[in-house]
């Protein structure tokens, strides 16, 4: 890998971690609120947008798809952070919102990847690629 390619990744690795700390403090309210609802919103969205750059396929430049998809994106979506407010929810006997907060996650990245899978196919399709 070119080392120009490397730094454009690293960079947008730290943009994303960035944008994924003012979409969670600007989604949860200042008293901690009751949920992780910010941090659900940067991971469904983060994996909505991944789709996206992957269903448009070679419509993006690769290294263009490598800077939005392993770093932007990487730097952006967190699994370390379900996985610790899950542990957090549960350590309060919150099992219900632990139990949502995992698998809410799994099952709406999950769809949101999924959407933008075909959104992206149907625009590269769209632009013959």
């Amino acid at each position: 890998m070119r080392a120009w390619l490397m730094l454009v990744i690293a960079v947008s690795g730290g943009l994303g971690a960035g944008l994924r700390y003012v979409v969670d403090r600007g989604l949860t309210p200042k008293d901690g609120g009751r949920f992780p609802t910010g941090i659900l919103v940067v991971n469904v969205s983060g994996s909505l947008a991944l789709g996206l750059v992957t269903g448009l396929g070679t419509a993006v430049a690769p290294e263009l798809s490598l800077a939005l998809g392993l770093g932007l994106l990487g730097g952006y979506t967190t699994f370390s952070t379900v996985s610790v407010e899950t542990v957090l929810l549960a350590e309060r006997r919150r099992w219900r919102d632990a139990a949502l907060n995992l698998f809410g996650t799994l099952v709406l990245a999950l769809a949101g990847a999924g959407l933008g899978i075909a959104v992206g196919a149907g625009i590269a399709a769209a632009l013959g690629r």
